[in-house]
């Protein structure tokens, strides 16, 4: 504990890969499914830069990508493929005291497109958002997480915008509560 408490942060640099299996209910005479039928993966490379007076500013940067196998049985015997769709991921905390800190984050993905069966769907992404974010943790266990986010900007659709609120309470051993409040015409991810 002694090491954590003296732990002077430094610049980092980080690398993730997910995977995301097939699971859930899927049917295929189905529109609206709770599975994908298909697995996706997620390669990131990060960088987390401290700065300031005594290192209480923090950049984060991110820089991802999604890349999707084939729905071969997408409603009923139609082949659905999508592009990789890549994103990038910025953040600008403060830690107020050693456990409370804010953010404001923005992320940008574009690409993406869709062809089903052979046809190109014209359905290109081009996603701006911007948010901000309170964590406060209660103790080593339980944290309080207060995240807002605005959807700025996606294709073909002007209108849509919307903005997500929402609070975790995330207790040990795995237990979250959350609440979430999104208003506007558009789908935010908080």
């Amino acid at each position: 504990m002694a090491q954590f408490a003296e732990y002077k942060p430094t610049t980092t640099v980080g690398v993730s890969f997910t995977v995301t299996a097939p699971t859930g209910q899927y049917s295929a005479n189905k529109l609206l499914n709770l599975g994908a039928d298909r697995w996706s993966f997620k390669p990131e490379i990060a960088i987390s830069h401290p700065f300031g007076l005594e290192q209480k500013w923090q950049c984060d940067i991110y820089a991802h990508g999604y890349f999707f196998t084939d729905n071969t049985s997408y409603r009923g015997r139609e082949v659905l493929r999508q592009q990789p769709l890549p994103g990038l991921e910025g953040h600008i905390s403060y830690f107020v005291v050693n456990n409370i800190w804010a953010s404001i984050d923005t992320l940008y993905s574009f690409r993406g497109e869709t062809v089903v069966t052979g046809v190109n769907q014209n359905d290109a992404q081009r996603n701006f958002a911007l948010g901000s974010e309170l964590n406060v943790s209660l103790n080593r266990q339980n944290t309080l997480v207060i995240p807002i986010c605005e959807s700025v900007s996606t294709p073909k659709r002007a209108g849509d915008h919307g903005l997500c609120r929402e609070i975790q309470l995330q207790l040990g051993q795995g237990l979250q509560i959350t609440t979430r409040r999104f208003r506007g015409s558009g789908v935010v991810n908080c």
